[in-house]
């Protein structure tokens, strides 16, 4: 059965080649596309098109479908080209005539639309709460180990020194920028696109006002066409979001990975967050870090995948559009579990306390040795060239005590500071 069938068959090739894995991924849709049919009979027992028996029986049987699929039971056979099919044809079969009427003042571009709307919204707010969890854990870490001194590097060399507290806190922070892409995404989604039909509106005398309160909008996306063109913009808006996050997480594990490797040797884990070789009886590999890591590098490809999808199209619906959510869906279940196997794993990292003690970190120090000659009134240039001469001539021994005040150094790491600017974020 298909929306806009029209009594003759599709060749079975071009069926397969356009219905791809709709079937799949509409699966995860199929809650939302019964929400948004409760919320359109409703508008239409509203304006008079279905009457109150007709509202009744059809709130009933959605509600008997909501359960199905809660409970894990609904399918969409074969036979149907996607869930709207499949969620009409059960109306249909069980009501008659009133299930037919359910397609009144709608097109399948807009039901796709609310669905698509109404999932994104509780998908971010998913990923929101795996990106808190993290937060709080990484805040924790911070003050844990705040006076645990790291070297800090850069171009891959000794550099100035950091710590663990630093370390932990920066990325924290850091989850706040992705938050802000986040609630812009949500921002986006947060609108209602139902009623713009085929993306030109309807004759029917709808009531958009409703369902955008029915269905918990925010507002509504009050140009029929410019609700169309939400199709791809939106997708778009959100893999910004999901990439923000998974850059995040694909840096801290690099992190990690360097972190735990014999050379840096600055962290470790249980043997049962890490992997053996099948013949190096010594090795503990980062397999964890390494496809968080992977994974969050491919989510990054998305806002250019869909920006090859959508590039250059018309005002409008294209079939092109249905390829958004073979991209889409499965990159939230992918961050929600990078998410989740990091903070999960960061909650077992052993922290090395005397990692500056060893000889190579010696010149880690340097310039707090120039500051001093500063701070005591020598002039910066003759001051770098003094320690300079020294570490050439191996007369360097610093005094390792680091003591730095201002915001956002190794002294003054603004935990509560980074906390509240996420809890206004």
């Amino acid at each position: 059965m298909k929306l806009w069938d029209k009594g003759f068959s599709t060749d079975k090739k071009i069926d397969l080649f356009t219905v791809g894995n709709d079937r799949e991924l509409d699966l995860i849709l199929a809650k939302y596309d019964v929400i948004g049919n409760l919320a359109h009979a409703k508008m239409l027992h509203k304006i008079g098109l279905l009457t109150s028996e007709e509202i009744k029986n059809l709130e009933v049987e959605l509600n008997a479908i909501l359960k199905t699929i809660e409970a894990g039971e609904f399918i969409i056979e074969d036979s149907f080209e996607d869930v709207h099919s499949k969620v009409e044809y059960l109306l249909t079969e069980k009501l008659g005539d009133t299930g037919k009427k359910i397609h009144t003042a709608r097109s399948r571009n807009d039901q796709v639309l609310v669905d698509v709307h109404l999932y994104l919204k509780d998908a971010l707010t998913e990923i929101n709460e795996g990106v808190d969890d993290l937060f709080d854990l990484l805040i924790l870490l911070a003050e844990q180990y705040k006076d645990v001194l790291l070297p800090g590097y850069t171009h891959l060399q000794v550099a100035m020194p950091s710590s663990f507290g630093m370390w932990f806190s920066a990325y924290a922070e850091t989850l706040i920028d992705d938050i802000y892409f986040l609630k812009a995404a949500y921002k986006v989604a947060d609108q209602n696109p139902l009623g713009s039909a085929a993306g030109y509106g309807s004759s029917f005398p709808i009531d958009r006002d409703e369902t955008t309160k029915l269905l918990g909008f925010e507002t509504l996306k009050f140009n029929s066409v410019a609700a169309q063109m939400g199709r791809g913009k939106l997708e778009k808006s959100i893999s910004f979001g999901l990439s923000s996050v998974a850059a995040t997480l694909a840096k801290m594990s690099m992190d990690i990975c360097l972190y735990m490797s014999q050379n840096f040797n600055f962290i470790s884990f249980p043997d049962e967050l890490t992997t053996g070789s099948s013949i190096m009886p010594h090795k503990k590999n980062p397999d964890v870090f390494e496809l968080i890591r992977g994974k969050c590098n491919k989510l990054q490809a998305l806002p250019m995948e869909f920006t090859m999808i959508t590039n250059n199209l018309p005002s409008g619906y294209h079939r092109d559009l249905q390829l958004l959510k073979e991209g889409l869906i499965p990159a939230f279940s992918t961050l929600k579990a990078c998410l989740e196997m990091l903070t999960y794993s960061l909650k077992n990292i052993r922290v090395r306390t005397d990692i500056v003690e060893e000889e190579k970190y010696l010149y880690l120090f340097s310039v707090e040795e120039v500051n001093k000659l500063v701070q005591n009134g020598t002039p910066f240039r003759d001051a770098y060239k003094i320690i300079g001469k020294n570490i050439n001539e191996g007369n360097f021994n610093p005094n390792k005590t680091v003591v730095h005040t201002h915001k956002g150094s190794v002294g003054n790491l603004c935990l509560d500071e980074i906390v509240a600017k996420k809890n206004k974020a």
